[in-house]
């Protein structure tokens, strides 16, 4: 059964219950890929990420960092033996391209593994998003890209949304109309197990341009 999260991002820790559910979920851990956004940066990359992992309780025998440190052949083969891989947080157009540009989506697609996302992560997880000036990406015109498409919807990831919903309501309608839309904002997440989708924090639907408010599941 695969199982995916769509996570926000987190000023600490993991809440305990999302801790809880990825102790449970991840019982493989002899290895993790982590999947930069900033793939040409090297410095610290993913030790936020990792550091949420560690507090709650989730160590592997060997972590790789998926960059242009790495050649593209060795990048593909870790994502097709690792126990788990995580997309992490930053740039997001950059990840978007990096993913195609190492050809890992198909690879990521057909993985066993548990993926996670954070944030940047998250949203190119999901099957297509919204680029937008008005979400703070470096465009001058909107444009909807295509994820890896882990799950047939979208996700707006680590977002102010409680501030900024008539924003997130017009900027999204269009694509609400096709496409179901998660949008969450910090300390939040979105957990896909099989056909079942669990809610932890303030996660919104929108969808047919309507929107409502998700009740927590664990």
């Amino acid at each position: 059964m695969k199982t995916h999260y769509y996570l926000g991002w987190f000023n600490n820790f993991f809440p305990e219950n999302l801790g809880r559910v990825l102790q449970g979920d991840i019982t493989d851990r002899k290895s993790i890929a982590m999947i930069s956004s900033n793939p040409s940066i090297y410095e610290n990359d993913g030790a936020t990420e990792r550091s949420w992992l560690d507090q709650a309780g989730i160590m592997f025998d060997e972590y790789h960092l998926i960059n242009y440190r790495l050649q593209k052949e060795e990048a593909q083969t870790i994502i097709q033996n690792v126990s788990v891989i995580f997309l992490l947080g930053g740039d997001i157009l950059k990840l978007n391209s990096f993913l195609k540009e190492y050809e890992l989506s198909d690879l990521i697609k057909k993985s066993s593994a548990v993926v996670l996302g954070a944030s940047a992560g998250a949203i190119n997880m999901s099957a297509k998003w919204l680029c937008s000036k008005n979400f703070g990406d470096k465009v001058e015109m909107n444009s909807v890209y295509d994820g890896i498409g882990l799950d047939n919807f979208s996700v707006l990831s680590h977002f102010d949304l409680e501030n900024n919903m008539g924003l997130v309501q017009s900027e999204l309608s269009l694509l609400s109309e096709e496409i179901d839309i998660y949008a969450s904002n910090k300390d939040c997440a979105l957990r896909v197990k099989g056909d079942k989708i669990d809610v932890i924090g303030n996660v919104y639907l929108l969808s047919h341009s309507k929107i409502q408010k998700l009740d927590e599941t664990l």
